[in-house]
């Protein structure tokens, strides 16, 4: 099943570090984050990507382009231009890297894919979160049901700490805890090919009248993740994912 993901928001929210680079592009532990996406897939089984460029796309092919010389010791003949690698760690995936425009909306890169994606089932998410959601159950669900579109629903990180009282005793503090109400839209979406035809064009929002139509005609469905999940839309949800790594307690590392 091929994995969609885009990566071609400006991240305006994070410009300290979006200013010179994509939001994908942004490290957790040495890594763009696009990275850490894409190795919880892979460690599911799923190889076989497309990501829709936009902002600052070309830094996302230079990095993929080149991702087995970073990645490994290597021999420069220069009299010749030979590149010898040694000792390497690359991964054996597919990617198709697609410049899906600077200004096209969330829907309009979906669509823009479609050439890539052919009349296949084909999974999707956005290239700034991360999260465990145990990806063989959600393709499991999906194709239980039939339906035409499968949403990850999540519950967000609380920002502040939770206090529970009795009377003006704190009876129970957690320290941003995961909301106990409230399902929001996680994306690690499963969708079949058909959902294209509820997208207009270019300027259609993905998250506004496609999802709001197919909800609409009962073919959205919710696969609750009730465990990790985190979005990098600022700079302290960056160094947040950042601690969690460093300290050997990234939930989101499935992988070996």
């Amino acid at each position: 099943m091929k994995v969609a993901i885009l990566a071609g928001g400006f991240g305006s929210r994070l410009a300290e570090e979006t200013e010179i680079k994509p939001k994908p592009m942004v490290e957790i532990g040495g890594k763009p984050i696009l990275w850490h996406i894409m190795m919880h897939y892979a460690h599911h089984g799923h190889r076989d990507f497309i990501i829709a460029l936009g902002y600052k796309g070309q830094a996302i092919k230079r990095y993929m382009a080149e991702y087995c010389s970073l990645n490994s010791d290597m021999t420069v003949k220069l009299g010749s231009g030979e590149i010898i690698r040694h000792n390497g760690h690359s991964q054996d995936w597919t990617v198709d890297l697609v410049d899906t425009g600077q200004a096209t909306l969330t829907g309009g890169r979906i669509k823009r894919l479609k050439p890539f994606i052919g009349n296949e089932t084909f999974m999707l998410t956005w290239g700034d979160g991360v999260s465990n959601v145990n990806l063989d159950k959600l393709v499991d669900f999906h194709r239980s049901h039939g339906r035409l579109a499968t949403m990850t629903a999540v519950r967000p990180p609380a920002r502040y700490g939770h206090l529970e009282f009795e009377g003006d005793k704190v009876a129970r503090f957690t320290e941003k805890p995961q909301t106990s109400e409230g399902w929001i839209n996680g994306a690690f979406f499963i969708l079949e090919p058909q959902v294209l035809d509820y997208i207009e064009g270019d300027q259609t929002q993905w998250e506004k009248e496609p999802m709001e139509r197919l909800a609409k005609d009962g073919q959205l469905m919710a696969f609750r993740h009730d465990s990790f999940w985190q979005c990098m839309d600022t700079l302290r949800e960056k160094y947040l994912l950042e601690n969690l790594w460093q300290n050997g307690n990234a939930p989101w590392k499935t992988w070996e």
